[in-house]
């Protein structure tokens, strides 16, 4: 299977990339590009990567930014930053994608635990990680040429969790396993439309 990583230089990406290049052809793309350039904040930038790379078998966005802020000192332009990063980047990872992707392929898109249950400081997060949940729940009834896509939604995780724990007090970190394992689910299983929890 040939797989498109974007995020492939992040805590997650790096995980992903151990556990499915042993088995998978796996593509790598981010702002450093270890194999492919992209930026998701720009359809132009998402439309040159899947040109370059051709037909893919499945898709992971393990990226995103999003503005983490008090709510009261947020300004239009903070969430915005998610909006366009962590929203409309992954959406138009789908948009632009079905046109790449090939025949019962998979896009496999990341949000977290804030979209259900916010801390403090995430009001930003919050809306993107549900915006973005909603969004592939409806997206898999419309995708064309029997394509997938799910989202996987983890809790503060293992590897990041001692930068975080200040923020999440009282949860529990998700092993980096059951986090991978949740990703290589939705690419190797037949699900979609589903939000794959990691907490």
């Amino acid at each position: 299977m040939k797989i498109l990583l974007i995020g492939a230089s992040g805590t997650i990406g790096r995980r992903i990339f151990e556990k499915l290049s042993n088995k998978h052809e796996v593509v790598r793309a981010s702002r450093e590009g270890e194999d492919l350039k992209v930026d998701i904040t720009s359809p132009v930038s998402i439309e040159n990567m899947y040109k370059s790379i051709e037909k893919v078998d499945a898709v992971i966005c393990a990226a995103g930014p999003a503005k983490f802020g008090v709510f009261a000192e947020l300004s239009e332009d903070d969430f915005y930053i998610g909006i366009r990063g962590k929203l409309m980047g992954q959406i138009n990872l789908v948009r632009t994608g079905k046109d790449y992707l090939n025949e019962g392929g998979s896009f496999t898109l990341t949000t977290g635990i804030l979209a259900e249950e916010p801390v403090v400081g995430s009001t930003a997060l919050a809306l993107v990680n549900g915006a973005v949940n909603s969004f592939a729940i409806a997206a898999a009834m419309e995708l064309p040429r029997s394509q997938r896509i799910n989202v996987v939604c983890p809790t503060v995780v293992e590897d990041s969790s001692d930068n975080y724990e200040d923020f999440f007090p009282g949860y529990p970190p998700a092993p980096m396993d059951r986090v991978v394992a949740a990703y290589v689910r939705s690419v190797e299983g037949r699900e979609t439309g589903r939000i794959l929890k990691v907490y």
